[in-house]
């Protein structure tokens, strides 16, 4: 098996894929800057046994992050309770992505790993959207190189600058299921949801309009991240749901490194 491990700012995502390729099972815990490696050695050894599994299936890992201060403890846990050489994405890792950006090595590594899963599995040109902490839209063009993107607060974090710099609006969770049957609310909590899930739903439509048209093509548009599930209903624009490409774009990172 091979263990992939995407660090969020919110979620740490960690997969587990079997001989074939195939993903057999996913798990999301919290980011904790402060936890230290022994700790997340327990909390993934908890995670392999309640998936049936030990670390002594483990036959590499590899793990893409954006919070530095959890990828070395992250990265020791897993060596401890895997045994295993794991890898991280960044400069010297190998990803088969021409990147066409001003500063190549400034490249996220969750950025990175979904427009390489694009690549290698879905129609080019493609266009990725990240619907996570931040929400993130990424292009790859038809050869297959990364050219750009953009980056805009998700709805995690409208939600939370809502409530934080206001005197009156709450703290709202947001469901999976569109929260009003028409965009204006009619009270203030079906307001602040309409307003967040809607206002992406209609961000995102435009930005994808607007990329084809920069790019010259029409695209494959593939949809993932935590926020996906609920912001596809909402958009007019016909995409692809897929909430594991960063997983299965990891995999094929590990695959392109491995020895």
């Amino acid at each position: 098996m091979i263990l992939t491990i995407d660090v969020g700012n919110t979620n740490t995502c960690i997969g587990g894929f079997d001989d074939d390729d195939k993903l057999i099972f996913e798990s999301r815990i919290d980011t904790d800057r402060y936890r230290m490696a022994d700790q997340y050695a327990i909390t993934l050894s908890d995670i392999l046994r309640l998936y049936g599994h030990d670390g002594r299936e483990i036959k590499g890992a590899i793990i893409s992050s954006v919070v530095p201060p959890v990828t070395g403890q992250l990265k020791e846990a897993v060596e401890k309770v895997c045994g295993c050489k794991v890898m991280t994405v960044g400069p010297g890792l190998k990803t088969g992505l021409n990147i066409k950006i001003d500063e190549p090595a400034s490249l996220g590594a969750d950025m990175a790993a979904v427009a390489v899963g694009a690549k290698e599995h879905y129609p080019l040109p493609a266009i990725v959207i990240d619907l996570g902490t931040a929400t993130k839209i990424l292009a790859v063009d038809k050869t297959g190189a990364f050219i750009g993107g953009i980056i805009a607060p998700g709805v995690k974090i409208s939600i939370e600058a809502l409530a934080s710099r206001t005197a009156c609006l709450p703290l709202i969770g947001i469901s999976s299921e569109p929260p009003l049957k028409s965009v204006i609310g009619t009270n203030t909590i079906d307001c602040m949801r309409s307003g967040l899930l809607y206002g992406t739903a209609f961000m995102v439509d435009g930005m994808i309009e607007h990329f084809e048209k920069e790019m010259g093509e029409k695209c494959t548009v593939i949809a993932t991240g935590g926020f996906s599930s609920a912001i596809k209903p909402l958009c007019k624009s016909d995409f692809i749901l897929d909430k594991s490409l960063i997983m299965t774009g990891l995999l094929d990172i590990y695959k392109k490194n491995a020895k």
